[in-house]
C-alpha cells in the first residue's frame, strides 16, 4: 500500500518554474498558427501520435504504471523517450503521480481530483506545490519498480532533455514552424487531451462500473487521448491492458496493443475475466471479443 510522504499540489506555494514553462509553450503554441507550412503539421500530426499515444496511453500509463502488458525492453525504453518528449515528466514521477492518483481517487491524496476544483483537476495541481519532475529519489518511493531500472533513473533526472534534442533537430531540418508545431502545439494539444482525462472523465459521462470514486465514461475523451476516456473501465479494472470494453467503446490503443501481440512483441497482456465485469459493473458489458 502507498502511503503519501509529501504534500501533492501544495496551494500555498506557486511552482514559478513549471509556471514559467506552461505559460511560454501556450504562448508559443498561439504564434505557431501563424507559422502553417502543410510539412509542420503533418509533423506535429505524426510526432503526436508517437508521444501521447505510444508515450502516454500505451507507454507511462497502461505498461510502466499498470504493467498491463509486457514488451522487448527496447521498445519499453523507446516508449518511455516517447512520453518524455510530451513535457509531463519522467516514467517515474509520471509512474508515480498516477498509482497515487488511483489509491486516493477523489480522496485526500488525490493529485488531481475535481473536488477539489474543476480547473484544480485539469491543470492547475501541476503549477502548485514542491517542484517533483526530476526529484528522482523522492518519487522513487511509488515506483520502486521502476527505481530499480538505471535507463529510468536517468530518464527521469533528465526527462527534459529528449525534448530539447527533438527541438534541435526539428529547427534544423524544417526551420522555426517544424519547431513550433513539433515541439510548442503539439505539446500544449497532448498536455491538455491528458489533463481532460483527470478533469472531464471525473465530472461527466457515463459509469459502467460501480466504483468508489468519480470516474466516468467520455466517448468525446476517449477520442482525443486514444482510448483513455473509457475512465470508470479503467478505475473498476486498473490492470486491464483494454479499456474500451464494450462492443462500442473504441480503444485506439487496444487495437495497437493487441497487434503487437498478434507479432509477437507484447506478451502477458492482462483483460478482465467475465466474473471480474460482472462483479463491478452497474449496466452489462457486452462480450469482450
Amino acid at each position: 500500500m502507498l502511503t503519501n510522504e509529501i504534500e501533492f499540489g501544495d496551494r500555498k506555494r506557486v511552482n514559478s518554474g513549471t509556471l514559467f514553462v506552461m505559460v511560454s509553450f501556450h504562448i508559443l503554441a498561439v504564434v505557431a498558427l501563424f507559422n502553417v507550412t502543410w510539412s509542420a503539421v503533418i509533423v506535429a500530426c505524426v510526432l503526436h501520435w508517437m508521444c501521447a499515444c505510444w508515450g502516454i496511453t500505451m507507454g507511462y500509463h497502461r505498461l510502466h504504471t499498470h504493467r498491463s502488458y509486457r514488451v522487448p525492453k527496447l521498445i519499453e525504453y523507446f516508449f518511455a523517450i516517447c512520453g518524455a518528449l510530451t513535457l509531463q515528466g519522467g516514467p517515474i514521477f509520471w509512474t508515480a503521480i498516477h498509482r497515487v492518483h488511483h489509491q486516493n481517487s477523489d480522496n485526500e491524496g488525490d493529485p488531481h481530483t475535481p473536488r477539489d476544483g474543476r480547473w484544480w483537476s485539469h491543470m492547475l495541481w501541476i503549477l502548485y506545490g514542491e517542484p517533483l519532475h526530476s526529484k528522482t529519489e523522492v518519487m522513487g518511493k511509488y515506483a520502486p519498480d521502476l527505481m530499480k531500472d538505471p535507463f529510468y533513473r536517468y530518464l527521469n533526472d533528465w526527462h527534459w532533455l529528449p525534448l530539447v534534442i527533438l527541438g534541435v533537430c526539428l529547427v534544423s531540418v524544417g526551420g522555426l514552424p517544424w519547431l513550433l508545431w513539433g515541439i510548442f502545439l503539439r505539446v500544449v494539444v497532448g498536455l491538455h487531451f491528458t489533463w481532460l482525462v483527470n478533469s472531464a472523465t471525473h465530472l461527466w459521462g457515463t459509469r459502467r462500473f460501480e466504483t468508489p470514486d468519480d470516474s466516468r465514461n467520455s466517448w468525446w475523451v476517449a477520442l482525443l487521448a486514444f482510448g483513455e476516456g473509457w475512465h470508470n473501465n479503467h478505475h473498476a479494472h486498473p490492470t486491464s491492458a483494454r479499456h474500451g470494453l464494450g462492443k462500442y467503446e473504441f480503444d485506439v490503443s487496444w487495437v495497437q496493443i493487441k497487434l503487437l501481440e498478434r507479432l509477437g512483441l507484447a506478451w502477458d497482456v492482462k483483460l478482465p475475466t467475465s466474473e471480474q465485469l460482472t462483479k463491478k459493473e452497474i449496466f452489462t458489458v457486452s462480450q469482450i471479443q
